[in-house]
């Protein structure tokens, strides 16, 4: 499995109930396709026995390469990390180590790659989420789409198929708040969606809280969108122009129609109206601020606990 044509990456996060299910489909899909298949499992800092499940796998079936964090990185940066473990000479996958994500769709993703695209992205047409969940991820991928100077496609996600080429160019990109999906976008190349249904987690629960997914959306919002910055100028030009209007009026009334205006209610929106236009804007550059902080660390992006290759420790 030194060169082995195609990976499959798969960040795991407490996923012993899943985890069986999950080998058991990648097996049948490695013995019945003709392409040579590594298998890159990354575990984000697992606090069950998947670390434990994963070793005795990768110890057994050299198929299998499986990459162990220090901590728990996230969603994101477990998934650079395989990105940068995986040895996928043609190709590399990301799925979902929840089985959301059907790898049995390598062998289509995988023709469309011999078609000359570099990148293959599922679009998922139908979602078997709770109703919150299904509309707040409507909005913002409709949101996200009309704000960004990038075209990131509608309803897609993770689960994709990259070239080599695509994947080395991602493998360089060091910023630390990553958005993959995004930042595949950005990369260019020959693109294509590909619809498929999103299935139920095969077992357990998601790992991904509503404060992640909020996180994951800022990384979208605030990485590849213009429009924060730009909005608070525009706040800030109208409520100049709100409180011009305002004075013009007061005026208008006192000399032309000897009408004095109560000073408290109006010194009160005054206030209410700037106070909050600051506070949005301090809070927007905070954002931008934040984050060039931590970029200007140049921490490693992932910390490797250690990592099983060819059945060995390395």
């Amino acid at each position: 499995m030194n060169n082995p044509q195609i990976s499959i990456v798969a960040p795991l996060y407490n996923e012993r109930e899943s985890f069986p299910h999950l080998i058991e489909r990648l097996n049948r899909l490695m013995d019945s396709s003709p392409l040579s298949i590594e298998v890159v499992l990354v575990d984000d800092g697992s606090r069950d026995n998947t670390p434990e499940l994963m070793q005795a796998l990768a110890l057994s079936d050299a198929r299998y390469h499986c990459v162990f964090l220090s901590r728990n990185h996230g969603h994101q940066l477990a998934l650079t990390a395989g990105l940068a473990s995986a040895l996928g000479t043609e190709a590399i996958m990301v799925i979902d180590g929840d089985l959301q994500d059907p790898p049995e769709l390598l062998n289509e993703f995988y023709e469309h790659y011999k078609n000359g695209y570099d990148v293959v992205y599922a679009v998922r047409k139908k979602r078997k989420e709770n109703f919150i969940k299904k509309t707040g991820y409507f909005l913002f991928y409709r949101l996200l789409r009309s704000i960004s100077y990038v075209d990131i496609p509608l309803d897609s996600g993770d689960f994709s198929l990259m070239s080599r080429k695509v994947v080395n160019i991602l493998n360089k990109m060091p910023e630390e708040s990553r958005y993959i999906r995004g930042m595949r976008s950005w990369i260019g190349f020959k693109q294509i969606g590909v619809e498929y249904e999103r299935d139920e987690r095969m077992a357990g629960e998601s790992k991904y809280s509503f404060k992640q997914l909020f996180n994951l959306a800022y990384n979208g919002i605030f990485n590849f969108s213009e429009f924060p910055i730009k909005f608070v100028t525009r706040l800030g030009f109208s409520a100049i122009l709100m409180a011009v209007i305002y004075f013009i009026w007061v005026v208008i009334k006192k000399f032309y129609f000897q009408e004095v205006i109560e000073g408290f209610a109006s010194l009160l929106f005054a206030i209410i109206l700037f106070s909050g236009v600051q506070l949005i804007a301090l809070g927007v550059i905070g954002e931008y601020v934040l984050r060039v902080f931590f970029q200007s660390k140049n921490r490693p992006l992932f910390i490797l606990r250690g990592e099983i290759k060819n059945k060995e420790f390395v």
